[in-house]
């Protein structure tokens, strides 16, 4: 079996490419390394190519004959994409598109998509089943849920099959702290509470403490990156041997608040977190927990590595000792 992976280099991309280098799966990666780090790709099958250059990319098809695609490379910052949301839907769908139309062209019939808990919007209940209503309730989330339904017209037309992973709160890092999570800007709680222990000049901000929950701060459904990448193998074998499309969700079923990740961090560094209460951020949703029911009835797939203390300490360890 040979997979590309576009937007390899990433944070759950790289994780995915280490997992599949360990099963000896023949990987080839994509990225045009704006936002990811080369380092952080393990394997010698790398091409710096942009999905938006399409002639490019057709050329990595034509050189490489691929069983299947996953699918990472996307703009991902909320905040970001309410003040542009022109680079969203340009760049993320039109990326989709391109990588679609060359599996057309070269007759690849697979794709796992990273999708996102954010095509559901507003909860209006917990926990989130991919019954859920789709409402997303910014362009991130909006390009994200078109997406889905591009695969959907795609699959109807041409024959694709796709499976599209809603993600929750990817977290924590490779146990041998070889990869990890590194973002410019960094916008992921761990890392910045971990910032706020480590880094005398950084203080956290803590967006609302005034939320309907235990401890008025918001709450999150957190899965370890290498849970993820296992997730996105099992997608991929999935269809290989025969398995249907479908949208599955990727969380653990718990939450943790803000208040508990700071001080379960202030416990493992054995140091106080330096932070302050800022006003809610718009379309912060109280609470955000994933049914997964789906993801291990069909894909067999289990959240071994996702246990809250086995995430924040391989976060710890790797930015205390970062390679890149």
């Amino acid at each position: 079996m040979k997979v590309l992976v576009v937007g390899g280099a990433g944070y759950i991309g790289s994780h995915t490419v280490l997992k599949l280098k360990e099963k000896n799966i023949d990987t080839v990666v994509v990225d045009n390394l704006s936002k990811g780090h080369r380092k952080a790709v393990l394997t010698d099958n790398f091409e710096k190519v942009d999905i938006l250059d399409k002639k490019r990319l057709e050329k990595i098809f034509e050189k490489y004959k691929f069983d299947g695609v996953i699918h990472f490379a996307a703009h991902c910052l909320v905040g970001e994409s309410i003040k542009n949301p022109k680079l969203y839907f340009e760049e993320n769908l039109n990326g989709l598109l391109n990588i679609l139309d060359c599996m057309l062209k070269f007759k690849v019939d697979n794709i796992i998509f990273s999708s996102s808990c954010a095509v559901y919007g507003n909860p209006q209940f917990i926990p989130l089943t991919e019954e859920h209503p789709k409402d997303p309730i910014n362009p991130y989330g909006e390009t994200k849920f078109f997406g889905e339904k591009i695969l959907k017209r795609y699959e109807e037309a041409y024959g694709i099959k796709f499976i599209s992973l809603r993600y929750f709160n990817a977290a924590g890092a490779d146990f041998e702290g070889r990869i990890g999570e590194s973002h410019n800007p960094e916008t992921h709680l761990i890392p910045l509470v971990i910032k706020s222990i480590l880094d005398n000049n950084f203080q956290l901000t803590v967006f609302g403490n005034d939320y309907n929950t235990k401890d008025g701060s918001c709450i999150r459904d957190y899965i370890h990156v290498l849970d993820l990448a296992e997730a996105h193998i099992l997608a991929l074998n999935y269809l290989l041997d025969g398995g249907t499309s479908d949208c599955i969700n990727l969380g653990t079923g718990k939450g943790f608040s803000v208040f508990e990740i700071i001080r379960e961090l202030e416990k493992i560094s054995g140091k106080k977190s330096k932070y302050k209460i800022g006003k809610r951020r718009e379309g912060d949703p109280p609470i955000l927990v994933a049914d997964n029911k789906k993801a291990k009835e069909i894909l067999g797939w289990k959240t071994e590595n996702s246990g809250i203390n086995s995430i924040l300490e391989s976060a710890f360890k790797w930015h205390t000792s970062p390679k890149f």
